[in-house]
């Protein structure tokens, strides 16, 4: 019953059709919550003499078994080699790569080769070298070629990224040269291939997936896309509002992605369509730093990471082929600025931990390197098959002679998936398959073995096959506890997958080769100790 003393509620408006409701809108994706996770300080590699040089490159290359940074070195250029696993502090004399005249201002590793690398060199130089398997006990100054060519020096070196013994580099004669490395000459004096069709200094170079195309930024802020065996521009942006300082292909969605300034100098990235770079498809700014910014795309994932040169931050985007085309994800913020940065090739990630990228973080403040791991959270320990699709493996799908010859190949690809075999077999004879995909997958180096000499070339993984099987049966036999590497096997939960089982592996390896140290110095301890009794009872003797 109505009182007068009450009031009327107004009834809540009426939503029009076309209008939003409260409801927020999520957009799908298991990629929303990635989150950027740092190593911590005894997983950093520190005290390392990372170079000073302003040139706007990574400094870094990393791969499944080393990390390689350029260094600073007196009368010349140096990078530095380090095993993956050998983290901490990095003694003072530790050897380096040495051989150039000049400062190196580019590295790169063989995609396809983990112990070969190439550097480049403001001697005009560039040079590939074979890094010895065992640990490095003085200066490496044998190259395994030099490539004389370039009339000033070099800033970049790309290798191609499906061809074996094909490489690129850029020199500030304007020129981008191919190399064929596949010659029994150790120095090489004239590339196959030259490119002129730039006007000033190259600032970076990018293949599409299969290396038919090649896209490159000039300091005269110009795109091109260019036919890497002709030297013919296919492409070329003169839009003045964005001026290109990287660039990079968005794997197979016909997309380019270039980051510089505006016109008002603030920080900003810009996508293109491949086949048309009259105008951006989108542009955005970032901020008002005055770093370079480089762009990292995983393709497996379609993620897009932006580094910024003199900050700590590392934003990720994810990339559709419709609008709005590039969703921002998140960033992951650090007080400590990256002067370069190197990443992991996804067949060294460590799947178990949901890892989808790794970089590694040239910290020059602190002379650290900082390993930061971006993490899908799940909350199973098993393998994720919807954030791992097969990914490109180490091995070429075309000779040097067929890609020159005019031949195009996709790369030769292969599952994450621990103990799993390369998903295209054709490249390789069958018994280097079983090899190859077992090595691909591990996270970690495999370090030198010695064997025994009735043994011959066997491979080390024999002997973790009879590690694992005596592992078992012991296990089985006797419910007792072991110590392995000072940590109690039954307390920690037995390894449950592949890369579980070889990091365990890896740490014997290194308890014994501890233990082998230890037990030389207290031989040398008791020869010492023998010689001063004898010593001692001379001097008795002739009182």
């Amino acid at each position: 019953m109505w009182n007068g003393n009450s009031k009327l509620r107004p009834s809540p408006p009426l939503l029009k059709p076309n209008q939003m409701s409260w409801h927020p809108q999520y957009r799908s994706s298991k990629f929303r919550h990635v989150y950027g996770k740092p190593a911590s300080k005894e997983n950093c590699y520190d005290s390392v003499p990372i170079t000073r040089s302003v040139h706007d490159n990574h400094f870094c290359a990393v791969n499944p078994h080393f990390i390689a940074v350029v260094t600073e070195c007196a009368g010349g250029g140096a990078f530095l080699v380090i095993p993956l696993h050998q983290t901490g502090k990095l003694d003072p004399h530790y050897p380096k790569v040495c051989g150039h005249r000049g400062n190196v201002l580019d590295i790169k590793w063989n995609p396809f080769d983990d112990f070969e690398i190439a550097s480049c060199s403001e001697d005009a130089t560039i040079k590939i070298w074979n890094i010895p398997k065992q640990l490095l006990t003085r200066n490496l100054t044998t190259y395994r070629k030099e490539l004389m060519g370039h009339a000033r020096r070099v800033g970049l070196v790309e290798w191609h990224p499906t061809t074996a013994n094909i490489l690129f580099s850029a020199g500030y004669d304007y020129k981008v040269m191919v190399w064929n490395l596949d010659t029994k000459d150790s120095v090489i004096s004239g590339p196959v291939r030259t490119i002129n069709c730039h006007q000033d200094v190259i600032l970076s170079m990018s293949f599409n997936t299969n290396g038919s195309l090649l896209a490159t930024t000039c300091k005269d802020r110009k795109i091109r896309i260019v036919d890497p065996r002709l030297g013919i521009v296919l492409q070329e942006a003169s839009y003045k509002g964005h001026r290109a300082n990287k660039v990079l292909f968005l794997g197979n969605l016909k997309k380019l992605l270039s980051t510089g300034t505006s016109r008002w100098n603030n920080r900003q990235m810009a996508l293109w369509d491949q086949d048309n770079l009259s105008v951006p498809l989108t542009e955005e700014d970032l901020d008002g730093s005055s770093g370079v910014l480089f762009p990292f795309f995983d393709s497996d994932t379609s993620m897009l990471y932006i580094v910024g040169k003199g900050d700590g931050n590392i934003r990720y985007y994810e990339v559709s082929t419709e609008k709005p085309h590039l969703t921002y994800l998140t960033e992951y913020r650090s007080y400590n600025p990256q002067k370069g940065i190197g990443i992991m090739p996804k067949r060294g990630l460590d799947v178990s931990s949901c890892e989808i990228f790794r970089f590694y973080k040239l910290i020059t403040t602190k002379s650290l390197i900082e390993p930061v791991s971006m993490i899908v959270p799940r909350r199973s320990e098993s393998y994720q098959e919807d954030i791992y699709p097969p990914t490109a493996a180490a091995q070429p799908s075309l000779t040097a002679h067929e890609w020159l010859s005019g031949m195009n190949r996709g790369p030769i690809m292969m599952s994450l998936r621990p103990g799993s075999e390369l998903l295209d077999p054709q490249a390789l004879p069958p018994e280097r398959l079983l090899s190859n995909s077992v090595v691909q997958v591990s996270p970690q180096p495999l370090e030198p073995v010695k064997q025994p000499a009735e043994d011959g070339d066997q491979a080390p993984f024999s002997l973790l096959e009879e590690k694992v099987t005596k592992w078992t049966t012991e296990h089985q036999l006797e419910e007792k506890s072991w110590l392995t590497n000072g940590f109690d096997i039954f307390e920690c939960p037995p390894p449950k997958t592949e890369n579980e089982l070889l990091q365990m592996f890896y740490r014997q390896q290194e308890e014994i080769r501890r233990l082998r140290e230890l037990l030389i110095q207290r031989e040398v301890q008791t020869k010492q100790l023998e010689l001063e009794i004898k010593n001692l009872r001379m001097v008795l003797g002739q009182f």
